[in-house]
């Protein structure tokens, strides 16, 4: 059989660190692949004015998928300082490489598992009864939905007056905002449609069926933002009806942050839109050990491109050795893994990441709770060569 080709994007910053890392792994567990680079980043924004060049859409096109390590965003204002003189007239605007992947190819389904690994020093602790410490054991997995929203990018600066006339129709605008000047306007949307919200909330249920979860969660608002996150409630509750056995309740976003430290262990698989679904996995991440931690896949009825939650860190990339924790790059190869078929080495890469962070040996410095500096290296912390090499050994 013909090996599988994964699209390999490194991108910006402590990417180009950790993918390497990752693919040294998947090396070690014995899973044969090509690994062709495509371009993505901040570096070909100010060459090209263009951070996802076509190149790179038509490589993922073909091979269908791929492992992203991270990129630098900035505000569009400040992207447009840094873009090449020669091309700073060309009437290019800064969008996010990575939102972009997720539209263009319709990745509407992200995956963020927050499950905590016993002996890691970063775990949540709680006071039980009696002065009792308590280690609740999180396993959460994050359905966000990935392409609508507020991350949608249908928004303006000064609407164009079709807009404006538009939204002034709507009472409440008139009401509230009818009293400002268009041009000190902005607007951005958040639209959901049923198809998507649909997809999102069925994948969720399907994965809690499939792995056992007794309970789903819809982490949104419907209470204020009635119509989109009322929209995936009523989804939700026809769901519960065909899916027996699996538990569903909803909460609020604000209300849910307060929960997820007072009981995360409560909690299974939880559904979002796209904006809430990013502050309440980010939580959740932080119960387990924060970023370094957090996996993620994006995916489509055809591609699917995996990457950790964390962003570039430019400050570390130069680093040498570098110290930053490779392990959330290596769990979303785990997901690319599992997402191929390959079950059983994605379980064997996570069995020995397992063991290396109960026998307490081998840290990277966000685990010894240090401030990231070169210094950590002389105070007990592993370098990122040190924690991958600890994880083969451990293979």
């Amino acid at each position: 059989m013909s090996k599988r080709t994964i699209v390999t994007m490194p991108g910006d910053g402590i990417g180009k660190t950790v993918l390497p890392e990752a693919i040294q792994v998947l090396n070690a567990v014995g899973f044969e692949a090509d690994y062709v680079h495509a371009d993505i980043g901040w570096e070909f924004w100010r060459k090209e004015g263009n951070p996802l060049p076509q190149r790179t859409l038509d490589l993922i096109e073909k091979h269908k998928i791929a492992l992203f390590g991270a990129i630098t965003s900035k505000p569009k204002s400040e992207a447009a300082k840094e873009i090449d003189p020669s091309i700073a007239d060309k009437g290019f605007i800064y969008y996010s490489p990575i939102v972009g992947l997720r539209q263009h190819f319709i990745l509407d389904i992200c995956q963020r598992p927050c499950i905590s690994f016993k002996g890691n020093p970063l775990n949540f602790i709680r006071k039980g009864p009696n002065d009792t410490i308590e280690e609740p054991e999180v396993n959460v997995v994050v359905f966000r939905q990935n392409t609508e929203g507020l991350y949608g990018g249908v928004e303006w600066t000064d609407p164009p007056q079709q807009v404006y006339d538009a939204l002034m129709t709507h009472p409440k605008f008139s009401k509230n905002f009818g009293w400002s000047p268009k041009e000190e306007l902005a607007v951005s949307t958040r639209i959901f449609t049923k198809k998507y919200s649909e997809r999102i909330c069925r994948a969720a249920f399907e994965y809690a069926k499939k792995f056992d979860y007794k309970r789903v969660t819809l982490c949104e608002k419907p209470n204020v933002i009635r119509e989109t996150s009322g929209m995936m409630l009523a989804i939700c509750l026809e769901l519960e009806k065909e899916f027996k056995g699996i538990r569903f309740n909803y909460t609020n976003i604000d209300a849910q942050m307060m929960w997820l430290t007072k009981d995360p262990e409560n909690y299974g698989v939880i559904i979002a839109g796209n904006m809430f679904g990013d502050i309440v996995s980010d939580g959740f991440a932080g119960l387990i050990g924060g970023l370094g931690f957090a996996c993620s896949a994006n995916i489509g009825k055809e591609v699917a491109i995996f990457e950790p939650t964390h962003g570039s860190a430019p400050k570390y990339e130069s680093f040498k050795p570098s110290i930053v924790n490779p392990i959330a790059m290596i769990m979303s190869a785990c997901m690319m893994l599992d997402h191929i078929g390959e079950i059983e080495k994605a379980a064997q890469i996570r069995k020995a990441i397992g063991e290396v962070v109960a026998a307490g040996k081998v840290r990277a410095y966000d685990m010894l709770k240090l401030r990231g500096s070169q210094e950590v290296l002389n105070q007990g912390a592993a370098s990122t060569t040190q924690m991958t090499d600890a994880i083969i050994a451990a293979l």
